[in-house]
């Protein structure tokens, strides 16, 4: 039965009108009377956002700390979704941004407790925060490691019972469910892109599957990240192809959380990813059905090449410091080798026409040979395409993996996403340069916007100290750094701008001795970590991706330390975006290093009680460089405290 909306509406009254009167009693009223402070950046908020409702278009709200953004968005998303029928998607930057908004206490519990409603909430996380039976399963007959045994052991006995009636299936296999398994040990047994599921013998009982069906028929919020979303768009033509439905349903309307990180995760799904056996693995399975010699003889020389070719991109690629991904150079061979792979495979499409025609090889496995081969190639001509594509190599112990990305994803989002009449909301207190929007409307395909901004309504001058730092030499860094946290007693976040830089500071800080505990990223899952962060008052927080979505009011977080500026990493992507700009460190560096110090800024003072300190180190050339930038960044109130600190 559909969830009745919050207010009544009679036939001859209009929807928005009924919604403009409800909303207002809320902020006016009803929040207030439960302790809420009545704010006026609400209620003005609020009168935009409704118009973008109200006219199914895009509006750029961006709203600084503390103004209660998300309590406005939340609101009109769930009257709206009620009133259509259909889910609101909420898409957040990452899985972190979306525990911070289910989390016990947390928004949507808050708002549900102030209005006296349920709301419906569910999430749809990405595909590789969910176990695989196909990996773990033989995995932990031959792993001595507990943490993944321990996973082996939890799994509920139906998923191992063929005849389960499925009435007894339950949802399970979400990464927060294992909590004690590090980042390293879960990407041995979480899904991975090399995986067919549609050919998996565990794909009724699998996980990721059951979470899907559950979230499918939310009646208010769908919660995803930018990334799944992204996918979703890429790849519902081709899963409706195959007979599969799309990743999410068809949704009323779409809320972006930090809209600003949008286009990386368009990019980011919009990629070709080539495994090093996936080919081989799907052409040995043409070969062992019923096909013809001239298709054999390809398929062979198919995979000869396909051998030669990852041969030679493992040899070429070269480590980049802050980033998974490997330089690989544009050499004459790779190009001459991927345009005769591109030919081959061609040809071997138009075989399997005559394979499929002449009834020696099932539809099926087909439509499967036939839709890799076509992605395959498509990838391939993207490469191909001079300035088109973006490409490097990842690695792991046990596989590799040639990605290609499209430079620009400005024409797909235009056509697939922003072409629909629904509204879309994007939120963030950090997506305009100066108060213009055009940067990311234009990355993004949006022609037609509304935009607002609204300033943070707290006192930094009494809540923040801030403090500026050069440094002369790492070690000297690290002991000051030490210092800072023991006069905190712990309750900090250290920010630092790569998994590199936070190995180095582990390193060094393993030879001391600390009276608190310090936490790093990884170690654990993401939000058990910030739980037990959060929990412990005298703790350390240590991260190189919670720049932004990390919310810790109170005593707990006292202190940040930015442990030097986050400019972007020297890694194909960035080095593309840096080749087609007029000034690479105006155009690319420095907009990204800002972007990003803002958000780190942003983790500390989050409500109008909490107080702390803000260190911010860099080297003696990047002061001369920046140190003008930077401070205009700052809360006014704290700009001249922070110019004489140095």
């Amino acid at each position: 039965m559909a969830k009745s909306l919050p207010f009544t509406i009679s036939k001859t009254e209009n929807f928005f009108d009924r919604l403009g009167d409800f909303v207002g009693d809320v902020f006016y009223d009803t929040l207030p009377e439960q302790g809420y402070e009545l704010r006026d950046e609400q209620i003005y908020m609020a009168f935009q956002i409704e118009q973008a409702f109200k006219n199914s278009s895009t509006i750029f709200a961006e709203a600084g700390v503390g103004t209660g953004k998300t309590f406005v968005y939340l609101l009109y998303a769930i009257c709206y979704a009620r009133y259509k029928r259909k889910p609101a998607i909420i898409s957040c930057a990452d899985e972190t941004l979306i525990e911070q908004l289910v989390k016990e206490k947390g928004d949507i519990e808050k708002l549900e407790k102030a209005l006296g409603i349920s709301i419906d909430v569910r999430l749809a996380k990405a595909r590789e925060q969910y176990v695989c039976m196909k990996k773990l399963d033989p995995l932990a007959h031959k792993t001595s490691d507990e943490d993944i045994l321990r996973v082996h052991d939890e799994i509920p006995d139906f998923v191992y019972e063929q005849g389960s009636s499925m009435q007894t299936f339950e949802r399970y296999g979400d990464r927060k469910e294992y909590p004690w398994v590090p980042n390293d040990a879960w990407e041995k047994i979480s899904w991975d892109p090399i995986q067919q599921c549609s050919t998996c013998d565990w794909r009724h009982r699998c996980g990721q599957t059951l979470n899907r069906d559950y979230y499918r028929h939310a009646e208010d919020l769908i919660i995803c990240s930018h990334d799944f979303y992204m996918e979703h768009v890429w790849t519902k033509d081709s899963r409706k192809r195959e007979g599969q439905m799309p990743l999410l349903p068809e949704a009323s309307c779409v809320v972006f959380d930090e809209g600003h990180l949008l286009e990386f995760a368009s990019q980011k799904a919009l990629t070709y990813r080539f495994d090093s056996q996936t080919l081989a693995t799907i052409l040995t399975e043409y070969m062992s059905q019923d096909v013809r010699e001239e298709s054999l003889l390809l398929i062979e020389d198919i995979l000869a090449l396909h051998d030669e070719w990852f041969d030679l991109l493992k040899e070429t690629a070269t480590f980049v410091e802050g980033s998974n991904r490997k330089e690989v150079p544009r050499s004459k061979k790779m190009m001459e080798l991927a345009t005769k792979i591109n030919e081959k495979v061609q040809s071997l499409l138009e075989q399997l026409v005559f394979d499929g025609d002449m009834f020696t090889i099932e539809d099926y496995h087909v439509k499967i040979i036939e839709e890799y081969l076509e992605f395959f190639s498509y990838g391939l001509a993207v490469l191909l395409e001079g300035n088109q594509g973006v490409f490097w190599l990842e690695e792991t112990e046990s596989e590799s993996s040639f990605v290609i990305m499209p430079r620009l994803v400005e024409d797909v989002l235009k056509k697939e996403v922003f072409s629909q009449s629904i509204p879309f909301i994007f939120s963030s207190a950090t997506m305009s340069q100066a108060g213009d929007f055009s940067y990311i409307a234009d990355s993004l395909g949006i022609e037609r916007y509304d935009s607002f901004t609204v300033k943070s309504p707290f006192d930094y001058e009494q809540q923040m100290r801030v403090y500026g730092h050069v440094q002369e030499t790492e070690e000297e860094k690290w002991h000051e750094i030490r210092n800072e946290l023991l006069e905190s007693n712990g309750k900090s976040l250290v920010l630092f701008s790569s998994k590199e830089e936070m190995t180095q500071f582990r390193e060094w800080s393993d030879q001391n001795t600390w009276n608190f505990s310090i936490f790093y990223e990884g170690d654990r899952e993401i939000s058990e970590l910030v739980k037990k962060f959060q929990d412990d008052h005298s703790s350390v927080l240590c991260s190189y991706n919670l720049w932004e979505g990390l919310d810790v009011p109170g005593e707990s977080l006292s202190q940040v330390i930015i442990a030097s500026l986050p400019f972007p990493p020297h890694d194909p992507v960035f080095q593309a975006k840096r080749k087609h700009a007029n000034n690479a460190v105006e155009e690319v560096d420095m907009p990204y290093m800002i972007l990003r110090l803002r958000q780190g800024i942003g983790r500390l003072i989050r409500t109008s009680t909490d107080k702390g300190t803000l260190h911010i180190w860099m080297n003696k050339t990047q002061k001369e460089a920046y140190k003008n930038d930077i401070q205009q960044i700052l809360p006014e109130e704290t700009r001249g405290r922070f110019s004489a600190s140095f």
